[in-house]
């Protein structure tokens, strides 16, 4: 009876704990050209404390990032990705950080906009 019990009791408590470690996943565009852009650009995301997966497509330039929503949020993944050289939807490339890219992954950036007066 009491191994029952017992059993039940860390049965809730596991459940109970998978239920509050909330999980996340986003799907995003990122801007590159090859596998040498996919690996950068995974690791720039892996490298934000809770992401736990990364994968990006390069067909279809899109990222899926599965993150804990109470260590981090989509907009920390976006930055990392850009300092590492690539634009996002959220966020651009420094001119520096994409000059610094190898010449095969310098995609075609989409030209600054002129500021309005």
């Amino acid at each position: 009876m009491k191994t029952r019990v017992l059993s039940l009791v860390a049965l809730f408590l596991m459940g109970t704990a998978t239920v509050f470690a909330a999980s996340k996943t986003e799907k995003f565009k990122v801007y590159g050209n090859c596998g040498m852009c996919e690996k950068t650009i995974e690791k720039a995301a892996l490298s934000v404390e809770g992401v736990s997966v990364a994968d990006w497509n390069k067909e279809t330039k899109q990222i899926e990032v599965t993150f804990d929503d109470a260590k981090t949020d989509v907009h920390k993944v976006h930055m990392a990705i850009a300092k590492s050289g690539y634009d996002t939807d959220m966020h651009k490339a420094t001119a520096e950080a994409y000059e610094a890219l190898p010449g095969c992954c310098q995609y075609d950036r989409a030209p600054e906009k002129p500021e309005m007066k």
